[in-house]
């Protein structure tokens, strides 16, 4: 798995985020955090689950810190889905031949770096 591949759980993908952002290699997170890397590989991979406890150690040994705050329902989501469906099936195939295009542009620049 590559780190440009979609996490498999949204802890896994918060782990390999922070990781990736302090530069450290899961050894190193494991080190800081007082788990080990075998733990570290398992929590990204979604193998198992870190608790809540386990994933706020890991975030702050990582050097940042994970908030989590409740909001009223946003349903921009479901709004738009709704307009794309109401749109002649031409319509939807152009829109989503251009969000493929977007995206494909999106991965190259990351794994050129740019």
């Amino acid at each position: 798995m590559s780190k440009f591949d979609p996490a498999p759980t949204f802890a896994a993908g918060l782990i390999r985020s922070a990781r990736d952002i302090a530069e450290l290699t899961q050894a190193e997170l494991a080190a800081h955090a007082g788990v080990t890397q075998q733990a570290v590989s398992a929590y990204e991979t979604g193998r198992m689950d870190p608790t809540v406890d386990t994933l706020v150690r890991l975030i702050e040994a990582a050097g940042l810190e994970m908030r989590v705050r409740l909001v009223e329902k946003d349903y921009h989501d479901e709004s738009l889905q709704a307009f794309i469906e109401s749109l002649p099936a031409e319509q939807r195939a152009e829109l989503e031949s251009q969000r493929l295009e977007r995206a494909a542009a999106a991965r190259l620049r990351r794994v050129k770096g740019r």
